[in-house]
């Protein structure tokens, strides 16, 4: 147990860590071409290392549209449309509002797939709209220059929710850590091809120091992150992984503070404690209570 609490901790300070270096990344890079070569080499090193553990890689019969299906909301959407928005936010600001997924999630599921609303959902809604006023509020002149991230952000967040539910129904019959190789397989060529219409004329070989953010991405976020989130998650209480996610843009703040020099206003620490409310909700909600039987 304290072996996967350690690993759980080192993830969380990874993942929450990489809304700076993804900042950096697109300052140094064009978005969606670093976004691409970070995935490409990510799913490659996943790929070599589920293969050496011996993982069954067969995608199975009829699976491929499922898999796709899953795929576009929360991998090709999410990663796309958050990198491109980082170039336009803070670093903390934008994982503050990435992680409104939990809260939308929550409501999808109350309103399109007759999950039960209680009072939890309620907060949890409540909190991550104040939130949003708040951040919008706190910074208007910027935002009404630039009011395109905080939209994509809140779009990416609404899609990674709706991608959660269309997950969990798929059903598809595959280990979930091949079946993540797969989605990032199937992100590859999208991530690309958008680049490429958009970005073609930026495309160059990363120089030197910037093959840093590159790297970080690909192998502590995307290839060793997941191995970790699924290998590990699996043995943790449902509550310890929860505050793990819940974490995640804690250290988004603190990590744009340290390395990016950024400096949050009363407003993004109201937020920030405001979306922990809002997702402690959405995460740790009591499950229905079963009827009884007979």
């Amino acid at each position: 147990m304290f072996r996967s609490i350690t690993l759980m901790t080192l993830l969380t300070l990874a993942w929450g860590m990489n809304w700076s270096v993804m900042k950096i990344g697109v300052t140094e890079m064009p978005p969606l071409w670093f976004r691409g070569i970070s995935l490409v080499l990510g799913t490659a090193l996943l790929g070599g290392i589920l293969a050496l553990r011996g993982a069954p890689m067969r995608i199975p019969r009829g699976a491929a549209g499922k898999i796709l299906a899953v795929t576009i909301p929360n991998i090709i959407i999410w990663y796309a449309v958050v990198t491109v928005a980082m170039t336009m936010l803070p670093a903390g600001r934008a994982a503050i509002l990435g992680f409104t997924m939990p809260v939308w999630a929550a409501l999808i599921g109350a309103l399109f797939f007759r999950e039960p609303i209680d009072r939890r959902i309620a907060i949890g809604v409540g909190c991550a709209l104040v939130a949003v006023a708040l951040l919008v509020a706190g910074d208007w002149a910027a935002l009404s220059e630039h009011p395109l991230g905080v939209l994509l952000m809140l779009f990416a967040a609404v899609s990674w929710a709706w991608g959660t539910h269309a997950y969990k129904r798929a059903r598809i019959d595959m280990d979930t850590l091949v079946l993540t190789f797969w989605m990032m397989a199937f992100a590859c060529p999208f991530i690309v091809l958008g680049s490429a219409v958009f970005e073609g004329a930026q495309w160059r070989v990363p120089a030197g120091v910037e093959w840093w953010p590159i790297v970080y991405n690909a192998v502590l976020v995307l290839a060793i992150g997941n191995l970790i989130w699924f290998t590990v998650a699996r043995s943790l209480p449902a509550t310890t992984a929860g505050l793990s996610s819940m974490m995640i843009p804690v250290v988004g703040v603190l990590s744009g503070m340290a390395l990016l020099g950024e400096v949050p206003s009363w407003r993004d620490f109201a937020a920030l404690g405001l979306i922990c409310v809002a997702v402690a909700a959405a995460l740790f909600r009591r499950p229905p209570t079963a009827p009884a039987e007979g």
